[in-house]
């Protein structure tokens, strides 16, 4: 899977070096949906003097070429999420532990038109905030 990944990020223009192919490495599968300084410390195990700016804009032309998900969930920090299919998130509101749910909301909710007035709707989100079965 990860060859398949690689392969596909070198078909959208990314120039493949190591400390790419080690962010590649880290996010694919990876459903802990980590901030850019969690994908750094990841990293920097194996590629100690990667800079935070390789793994930030790394991450910032993933995420605009459709390859991750910028979830603005945190007031404190970004966190990204390499499964880019539509689906919804949960978070902790205890260990702030994010965990993806794929149930489809579309057709329960109904905007009126005078909702939409001038706007074109791209993708949707929903959040639900708890406490996780760990937590409990």
């Amino acid at each position: 899977m990860l060859k398949e990944s690689i392969l596909r990020y070198k078909e959208k223009g990314f120039k493949l070096t190591p400390q790419r192919i080690a962010i590649f490495e880290y996010l694919d599968g990876n459903t802990s949906h980590p901030s850019a300084e969690d994908i750094y410390k990841g990293v920097k195990e194996k590629y100690p003097t990667i800079s935070f700016a390789t793994v930030y804009n790394t991450i910032q032309a993933l995420r605009d070429k459709g390859e991750v998900l910028e979830l603005m969930i945190d007031s404190k920090r970004r966190h990204y999420d390499p499964n880019v299919s539509p689906h919804h998130h949960t978070i902790c509101m205890k260990c702030n532990k994010i965990g993806d749910m794929f149930f489809d909301f579309a057709e329960k909710v109904v905007l009126r038109d005078e909702h939409l007035s001038g706007f074109e709707v791209l993708s949707s989100q929903i959040n639900f905030y708890g406490t996780c079965g760990d937590c409990l």
